[in-house]
């Protein structure tokens, strides 16, 4: 198998998507400049955990060291952990919302009533914007539905490659791969300084990449992107 060029890796983990999601992503598509990307802003909501899993700094040992206490690193059952929703558009970053751990509508709209509409008046001032979300319960839920007066951006389901927002929170839990919060106040005092490191050129760059994410869907036939 290697002498015909294979090689053994974990694979990359994507949603999974049936036919019908597929062709729904590739009706959507849309044809946008980075200029017409750049009215929207993207948000989403992401889990960081005060345990990063096989994150973090690694050991030099010898054979039969495995187990040694100096070799280890320790692990908790229920690592605490906090949900976080953010903003973002080609101009910055929004204010981050940390979110009580079961997201429901009302919750949701508090959210956007004290952080989204800061958020908008901080990125786009006067102008005009379209609001992105996803299709998770409390976003697309009636109620939810009613309360924003302009409609949002249509979304496709399990389409996180769509989203550049996905990328800064890579970035941040990227950055935060050695800091060791003791608690969830930790935590969250790590994550809005991590955040607060992001610039307007990396989000400008990443609302440039949509026509290129949308090229790869097509390419893709609907199918997920890298």
């Amino acid at each position: 198998m290697q002498n015909m060029g294979f090689s053994c890796r974990i694979p990359c983990v994507k949603p999974l998507l049936n036919n019908r999601q597929r062709q729904k992503r590739l009706v959507w598509t849309k044809g946008w400049t980075a200029a017409e990307w750049s009215k929207v802003m993207f948000s989403d909501e992401s889990k960081f955990c005060i345990s990063f899993g096989n994150q973090g700094p690694r050991v030099w040992r010898k054979t039969g060291e495995a187990h040694n206490p100096r070799c280890l690193r320790s692990s908790v059952k229920f690592p605490q952990s906090v949900m976080v929703w953010g903003a973002m558009s080609s101009a910055g970053v929004g204010p981050l919302c940390f979110l009580r751990s079961k997201v429901n509508a009302a919750v949701y709209q508090e959210g956007l009533e004290h952080f989204m509409l800061p958020a908008a008046d901080q990125l786009y001032g006067d102008a005009d914007f379209i609001f992105q979300q996803d299709l998770a319960p409390a976003h697309s839920a009636k109620a939810t539905s009613t309360w924003f007066k302009d409609p949002v951006l249509n979304w496709p389901a399990n389409s996180p490659d769509l989203n550049p927002i996905e990328n800064l929170w890579g970035i941040v839990k990227r950055k935060m791969r050695y800091a060791r919060p003791k608690n969830a106040e930790e935590l969250k005092a790590t994550i809005r300084a991590t955040w607060a490191l992001i610039t307007p050129e990396q989000c400008h760059r990443l609302i440039d990449s949509m026509p290129r994410r949308i090229a790869a869907v097509i390419q893709a036939k609907g199918a997920p992107t890298k």
